[in-house]
């Protein structure tokens, strides 16, 4: 009788083994799943908005008429050369709403690439802040890993913002490593009128910057103040794996393009 209970709790042991391996497995393969229409869903709100600027060519009204149609909370367009940064910029009332939205208002944990509410809609701030989460193969903000190699900083330094009544190049002048509650780059309100502390900060922080640019930028800045035209940054932000809250900043120059004729 003892050897019987003990092969019926070998056959219940093994059972129970069984079914934990089954229930993980089911588990992997629905976080794989999972985690696929993530990536799925970001690739179609991007191919759909691409296909939007597609057809729009070179005509920005038509462009941002589209855009509009589809979201009212569409600012701009935002590329970084030889990256796959290459997505339209919301802005909300507040920094939740497009945490986890697509830019088609669709729930989507991946969310959009947005401006902080305490900016500019119209990106004519001295200092612009925009959000991007950091995904795996290269989605959203992902490529913003690719400027903590100093070979790739140095050798791909250009973007292009594109606004409805002008249009930004960009060219990086820094890239930093900080706390996501670091005040010289999460809080835009200090740098309204003067962005030489924050020029000075990103030179003695940044993992890789741009010294003779940053330079410039400062006499820039100085010369603003007596009546020059001041210069203009902006800060993409995303998650990093350094440490528990850290996070990966681009800083770039915006210059403005002259309109065409």
């Amino acid at each position: 009788m003892a050897r019987g209970f003990l092969s019926f709790c070998d056959r219940l042991l093994s059972l129970l083994v069984a079914l934990a391996l089954l229930l993980m497995g089911a588990y992997a393969g629905f976080a794989l799943w999972d985690n696929q229409q993530i990536y799925a869903s970001v690739d179609n709100a991007q191919a759909g908005m691409c296909r939007v600027k597609e057809e729009a060519g070179e005509d920005r009204s038509r462009l941002f008429e589209a855009m509009r149609a589809i979201n009212p909370d569409v600012r701009a367009w935002l590329t970084l050369d030889n990256t796959m940064i290459d997505y339209p910029v919301v802005q909300s009332t507040n920094n939740y709403r497009y945490l986890n939205m697509d830019v088609y208002g669709n729930f989507s944990l991946a969310g959009s690439i947005f401006a902080d509410v305490r900016c500019d809609p119209d990106f004519r701030d001295r200092y612009t802040l925009v959000h991007g989460h950091h995904m795996a193969e290269r989605k959203m903000f992902g490529d913003l890993d690719l400027y903590k190699d100093e070979t790739f900083f140095r050798e791909n330094r250009t973007g292009t913002l594109i606004l409805e009544d002008r249009t930004y190049s960009l060219r990086t002048i820094a890239c930093l490593v900080v706390r996501s509650v670091d005040e010289y780059i999460f809080n835009p309100t200090p740098w309204t009128d003067d962005i030489g502390e924050l020029l000075i900060y990103a030179r003695v922080t940044g993992v890789h910057y741009d010294d003779e640019a940053i330079e410039r930028l400062l006499q820039e800045n100085r010369d603003a103040k007596e009546g020059g035209r001041p210069p203009q940054i902006m800060a993409l932000a995303t998650c990093s794996s350094e440490y528990t809250d850290a996070r990966t900043i681009l800083l770039v120059e915006m210059i403005d393009l002259p309109a065409e004729e």
